[in-house]
């Protein structure tokens, strides 16, 4: 008897714990009773009738799905193979369980569908470069068809486009050239540069040597200027003097007529052929005459002595 009832209990106590139901803090909890849908019950511990009521756990977390790749032709007619990724959250417990039977099945066939769609309108060049507005314009219109599924589409990404093999070759072909030219127009300009600067450095070189010249002549002519203005004050200073001195000392015609006679010995120094004299000098030279027959007479009187 004991044992009967230890056996109820027991199965009793299994019963009791099959109705206790826990939800994680990402999940959403969808009570249905005897196939008609409840409540949803968010993270916390949820108790529900054993055998009538089953509970459905929907995840809310960011999940990912794996576009395959698949064959697409371009708006040019180039068939380029193209994958991606979709990054989605559920947002409505409900109508992701109860909107669609398998969302990721369904997301996955219309990325391919739409992917199609958007890479067709583009041609091969656009495809290969524009890969941020293929993203873009796919997660617009998968998320506004999943909308009603209670998904988000948060991201999605393309994973590679890839051309024929003869178009790639052609494009590596293409881009071995380009960079060929770039290369050779980088070292034409670079030599243009360098007797760019090498001709303003023999012009700057020039001008500068120019300045300096000019500047050396300039330099010299003033120490000429300087030279000449000091000799003529000092000889000017020196005859005043000589002038002061003599008319302190009142000299004597003959006197005069002698330091003419000097100044002649130095005007004329030996290479001057013309010597031109001033007209008050003719009656110093009558001086000169009286001091020559002077001369002749004190000769004539040492001869006849």
């Amino acid at each position: 008897m004991y044992l009967l009832l230890i056996i109820v209990a027991f199965f009793l106590l299994i019963i009791g714990a099959s109705g206790i139901r826990i939800v994680r803090p990402y999940e959403r909890g969808l009570i249905e009773r005897l196939g008609k849908f409840r409540r949803e019950v968010k993270a916390g511990i949820h108790f529900i009738i054993p055998f009538f009521d089953r509970m459905l756990k929907v995840d809310l977390r960011e999940h990912v799905i794996d576009v395959p790749p698949q064959e697409v032709i371009t708006k040019d007619n180039v068939i380029v193979t193209v994958d991606a990724v979709i990054y989605y959250e559920i947002t409505d417990a409900y109508r992701s369980a109860y909107n669609v039977s398998n969302f990721e099945f369904a997301t996955v066939k219309l990325a391919q569908t739409n992917l199609r769609n958007v890479i067709g309108e583009l041609e091969l060049d656009q495809t290969l470069t524009s890969r941020e507005r293929i993203n873009a314009k796919l997660r617009t219109v998968l998320d506004e068809a999943t909308d009603k599924w209670g998904i988000r589409i948060t991201r999605v990404e393309i994973k590679k486009i890839d051309p024929p093999k003869d178009i790639m070759e052609a494009m590596s072909k293409q881009m071995k050239a380009e960079r060929t030219k770039r290369a050779a127009i980088l070292e034409a300009e670079g030599v243009r540069q360098s007797e760019i600067l090498k001709a303003e450095g023999q012009k700057q070189a020039a001008i500068l040597k120019a300045e300096g010249e000019a500047e050396a002549i300039k330099r010299v002519a003033e120490a000429n200027k300087y030279k000449l203005i000091t000799e003529a004050q000092g000889q000017g200073e020196a005859i005043t003097l000589v002038f002061k001195a003599i008319h302190e000392g009142q000299p004597t015609n003959d006197l005069l007529a002698v330091r003419y006679l000097e100044a002649l010995k130095d005007i004329a120094n030996g290479k001057a052929t013309k010597i031109f004299l001033p007209v008050e000098l003719s009656g110093i030279l009558g001086s000169v005459g009286a001091i020559a027959e002077l001369f002749k007479k004190e000769a004539g009187g040492e001869s006849k002595q």
